[in-house]
This record gives structure tokens, C-alpha cells and sequence, in this order.
């Protein structure tokens, strides 16, 4: 079996991955996340689970976008390791990391919708997705008070589009088998 058909065939782990991001936005924003310290060791703990999802991503995948979906992983490891090392420092830190990532993210999902729509049934799903990414970081990049109920919404916010993109991916992935 060739390598797109057997990341067709194991479609539904996008699925319930997507889900369980899905799941873990909700209890990010239940939680009462009150310190820069705790936010930060969550988002270095989404950030390495997302490393995880790309490497996973990218061995089901083929070309130039496996090396783009490595680079990215690499990237999100990077990210993840940097939340770790300094997590209380300031809040002006850990919101440039998180708006590196949804800029890094927001770039990806645009080149993805626009580079493959041909390929892609879903690529206006990828392209809003992307834009709202680009939005968030810039956001993030911005100076709004240093609240820390910010990063708690950048964080689920976070958790909520890898959700997205991974259910987004299944089913894609999904058509591709047909």
C-alpha cells in the first residue's frame, strides 16, 4: 500500500485527536488558570503535543509537504521547550511565543489552501482557518494590558484550531480513500 493510502486508511485518528483537542480547549477554559507560570507550562505542553501531531502528520505524507510539515514540528518542539525553560518570566514573553505560533500556523494553513485547492475539498476550510490563525497572532503580538486572561484564551484558542484543522485533515483524508 502506497503512503497516502495508508494515511487515508488511518484517517480516524485525525478524528479522534481533533476531538480530543476539541475536548481540551473546553477544559482550558474552564479552568481558573490565574498565574503567567501555569499558563505558560500549558501551552508548552500543547505545543510539544502539537510537535508530536506534525511528526505523525508528516510520516503519513508525501514531498514537499512532508519537509514543510517536519519544519513545523521542529518549530512547535522549539516553542514548546522555549514555554518550559522561563514559564513565569513575563507575560510579554510567552505572548511573542504564542503569537510566533499562530503566525507560523496561520502562514502554513494559507499556503496549504492556497498551494493545493486544487487537491484539497476542504481548502476554504484551511483558508479561514489560516486567516483567523494570522489574526490571533497578531493580536497576541500586540500590547493589551498584560492581562493575564489573555493567554488563557490564546492558549485554548490554540487547542481549539489544532482541533479544527486536525478534524479538518481526517476528513480530508477520508475523501482521499474514496
Amino acid at each position: 500500500m502506497t503512503e497516502a493510502g495508508e494515511g487515508a486508511r488511518l484517517w480516524w485518528i485525525f478524528l479522534i485527536t481533533g476531538l480530543l483537542w476539541l475536548l481540551f480547549s473546553i477544559i482550558v477554559f474552564r479552568f481558573d488558570w490565574t498565574t503567567v507560570n501555569a499558563i505558560s507550562i500549558l501551552f508548552g505542553v500543547v505545543m510539544i503535543a502539537a510537535a508530536l501531531a506534525e511528526l505523525l502528520a508528516a510520516f503519513l505524507d508525501h514531498g514537499w509537504w512532508r519537509v514543510a510539515q517536519l519544519l513545523l514540528a521542529l518549530a512547535f518542539g522549539v516553542i514548546g521547550i522555549i514555554a518550559f525553560i522561563h514559564p513565569g518570566n513575563t507575560f510579554k514573553a510567552l505572548a511573542a511565543v504564542i503569537s510566533f505560533y499562530f503566525i507560523l500556523k496561520g502562514f502554513f494553513h494559507v499556503a496549504v489552501s492556497l498551494f493545493a485547492w486544487r487537491d484539497l475539498d476542504h481548502a476554504w476550510l484551511v483558508l479561514v482557518l489560516g486567516l483567523a490563525e494570522l489574526v490571533v497572532g497578531f493580536w497576541a503580538a500586540g500590547d493589551f494590558g498584560h492581562q493575564t486572561i489573555l493567554l488563557v484564551v490564546w492558549v485554548g484558542i490554540t487547542a481549539l484550531t489544532r482541533g479544527i484543522s486536525e478534524i479538518i485533515l481526517a476528513f480530508t483524508l477520508r475523501g482521499a480513500r474514496a
